[in-house]
């Protein structure tokens, strides 16, 4: 199972329910786990029987909702001694113990995604101090429009950390228009893509098949969400 850890402080879950949709078109199994304080997800995906700690299926994948780790999530399936039997797992974290509880130093990839307001930049930052060695991290910045100082200023408070910033920053475009998306789908409990603005479609694009190089190609992912907008 290969898995990517979305971390920071930003509010990550409906850009990890976009890649989660697209990856699971490709015929990837995919598992999404809400591993964050205040669990978006519980409210967010719709759920038959919500409990404390709880795994429900939503657009053709598995939404994993109040675990605090891997092993966690494998009792809870009754598979405590193997593997679990997804291809891909992404985790939403938006703290230090998460990170640690979750093992993100061995996961395939990190992600560390933040708009540059002074709660996500240094929230995000908190997550840093667990690294005793440095380890490669992809940007995933949010800004109305991506400015050299605001890049500057997010590498001006990671130093100190052991951080190695990989020098591909994906960015993502901050636009009314896309929260208005957000909203609609959260309403009708489903994902939709049609109306996103095409700056944020591209950036899925980019970044699904930067991170999942080895599973989906660019062509793929923009195949992939053609289809979902005919939805």
């Amino acid at each position: 199972m290969k898995t990517v850890s979305f971390i920071g402080g930003y509010n990550k879950i409906d850009l990890m329910l976009y890649i989660a949709k697209v990856l699971t078109l490709a015929n990837k199994k995919v598992l999404l786990i809400d591993a964050t304080i205040n669990q978006r997800a519980k409210y967010i995906v719709p759920a038959i029987n919500p409990t404390k700690t709880y795994v429900t299926e939503f657009e053709g994948f598995d939404v994993a909702v109040g675990f605090g780790s891997m092993n966690e999530i494998r009792q809870y399936l009754g598979v405590d001694d193997i593997q679990l039997e997804y291809d891909i797992a992404i985790i939403d974290i938006d703290t230090p113990e998460m990170a640690l509880n979750f093992e993100i130093e061995r996961n395939y990839k990190i992600c560390f995604v933040t708009a540059f307001d002074l709660y996500s930049l240094k929230k995000g930052i908190e997550i840093l101090s667990i690294f005793k060695k440095p380890i490669k991290i992809t940007k995933v910045l949010f800004s109305k429009n991506l400015l050299k100082e605001e890049n500057e200023y997010l590498d001006y408070l990671s130093l100190g950390y052991k951080v190695v910033w990989d020098k591909e920053i994906l960015s993502f475009p901050l636009e009314l228009g896309n929260y208005s998306v957000t909203i609609q789908n959260q309403i009708i409990s489903r994902i939709t893509m049609k109306k996103l603005s095409d700056h944020y479609k591209n950036s899925i694009v980019y970044l699904t098949s930067t991170i999942f190089s080895d599973d989906i190609s660019a062509g793929e992912v923009k195949k992939l969400i053609k289809n979902i907008e005919r939805e």
